[in-house]
């Protein structure tokens, strides 16, 4: 480990089958893409691209906010994100489309009842599908990312965010094309502005699911089939209400997917204080190596110590005391999941020794990077925290 940069445990290491991945899922949106090219003008398309676009960085905004105390890699995040908006959503709409023409021309419904019928029981079942795939993926490839239920949110989320954005595309063309500029505006409404996190709400049934599969070692399946039905039931409950409910059941529909929304804060925000619980059990136990005391451990246990913490050192370090300081909170975060992960006997000794190290070593390096000002050194290396580090802690 002696020659090894210790930061390869915090480091996002794209590899070939990422580069492989992010190439296929490119080709998928394109390919996506270019059938609604077809089936409008390119002036109309490039317009509900725009229009689908718009909204994207403020919802990506508002998912990474809840990243923000054990950042995921930004390669699986991207992965996730383009998992959604290409190979999903390609796959989906052949095979949604094979099931409309199914219930139309064998089953002989109308076209409107076999539109309903499609969208009520067979689009959740297949979209919900596509997108768990890539959950599933990480479970099985990158099961050590899974700390706990606001991780499978996070990716759930950016693979219905994917997903969501490239099928408004669609449906904005279709609006369109159909009913002009008053139907594109209606459609905007619903589908962009009033719910834009109905995708991710229904994936997040499933990365909840995967998220407590990946800290147990029995019971998987049941979880993620449970995780599984959730999606598929929430998204053919929103689906039927819109599609046989009219106005009452569009109210419906909102109303649960706000109760959703508010019990997965809830789950995120209870995740959150299980973090917390975990750096102040296990990192007490380091303060012998003067990597970590109170007043770290303090400032660790809040987000808003964890800012005041970062414009302390941002104010007297510049980019280089910002960066130390951020490399510190996450590699002790990582550290107190990383006893979490061999409690639970998700690491082997070697790992969690390797592991461990480098992690200590992050925080050893990130340390004597902290821009502690001349008047106050003494005291620091004493063990009490500069005045702005962290105000109102222990010492």
């Amino acid at each position: 480990m002696a020659s090894r940069d210790p930061r390869w445990v915090l480091k996002d290491r794209p590899s070939t089958t990422l580069i492989i991945g992010l190439v296929v899922t490119g080709i998928c949106a394109l390919i996506s893409f270019s059938f609604d090219v077809f089936n409008g003008e390119p002036v109309q398309f490039f317009i509900a691209l725009t229009l689908a676009l718009a909204p994207v960085p403020l919802l990506l905004a508002a998912v990474l906010a809840l990243d923000r105390m054990e950042p995921e890699p930004r390669s699986n995040l991207v992965f996730a994100f383009a998992w959604g908006a290409g190979i999903a959503v390609l796959v989906a709409g052949v095979i949604n489309s094979l099931n409309l023409h199914y219930f139309m021309d064998t089953v002989k419904l109308s076209q409107d009842s076999a539109r309903n019928v499609a969208a009520t029981f067979g689009a959740p079942v297949v979209e919900e599908t596509m997108k768990g795939l890539v959950l599933l993926g990480l479970l099985r490839f990158r099961r050590a990312e899974l700390d706990g239920p606001t991780d499978g949110v996070i990716y759930a989320s950016m693979v219905g965010l994917g997903f969501a954005m490239s099928e408004n595309v669609s449906y904005y063309l279709a609006a369109l094309s159909t009913s002009g500029v008053k139907g594109l505006a209606v459609t905007v409404v619903l589908r962009g502005i009033l719910s834009p996190l109905a995708h991710p709400l229904f994936s997040s049934m499933i990365g909840i699911a995967v998220a407590y599969a990946a800290q147990r070692g029995s019971e998987r399946v049941f979880l993620i089939l449970a995780g599984w039905a959730g999606a598929m039931t929430l998204h053919g409950l929103w689906n039927g209400l819109a599609s046989y409910g009219g106005f009452p059941g569009l109210v419906v529909a909102y109303l649960t997917l706000l109760v959703v929304l508010i019990v997965l804060i809830g789950v995120v925000f209870r995740d959150r204080r299980r973090i917390v619980a975990l750096i102040q059990r296990y990192l007490p136990a380091y303060e012998p190596t003067k990597l970590v005391n109170e007043a770290d451990i303090y400032m660790l246990s809040a987000f808003s110590r964890r800012r005041q913490a970062r414009q302390w050192a941002k104010a007297y370090g510049g980019k280089r005391g910002l960066r130390a300081m951020a490399d510190y909170q996450l590699a002790a975060t990582e550290l107190g999941l990383l006893h979490e992960r061999a409690a639970r006997h998700m690491v082997d000794e070697q790992t969690f020794h390797e592991e461990q190290r480098a992690l200590l070593e992050c925080m050893s390096t990130a340390r004597g990077q902290f821009p502690v000002p001349a008047a106050h050194a003494r005291s620091v290396a004493e063990g009490t925290p500069p005045p702005g580090y962290a105000p109102g802690a222990p010492g």
